[in-house]
């Protein structure tokens, strides 16, 4: 076996090998893609989730109303001590 030969066939495992890590890299980063989509669809439909749960504007008001409603009530009950002395 001439220098050559031996080269080549060195040359031939090297490259294999190298082909075999890029074959693996490629394999995990479609992996890593494939749970990238699968996650942002998750966080998508969270999303909605979360947006569908915010307080409503009308029922924020009908809660504001009554607040004030109380608070107008002890007013005047504070109103009618004060009046009382």
């Amino acid at each position: 076996m001439d220098f050559q030969d031996l080269y080549n066939t060195a040359m031939g495992f090297v490259l294999a090998l190298g082909g075999w890590v890029m074959r693996v890299i490629w394999d995990n980063l479609k992996d890593l893609r494939t749970q990238d989509n699968v996650l942002a669809e998750k966080v998508s439909r969270i999303e909605v989730l979360v947006a569908g749960e915010y307080v409503k504007k009308d029922e924020l008001e009908r809660v504001v109303q009554r607040l004030f409603d109380k608070l107008e009530h002890i007013e005047m009950k504070i109103d009618r001590k004060v009046d009382k002395n």
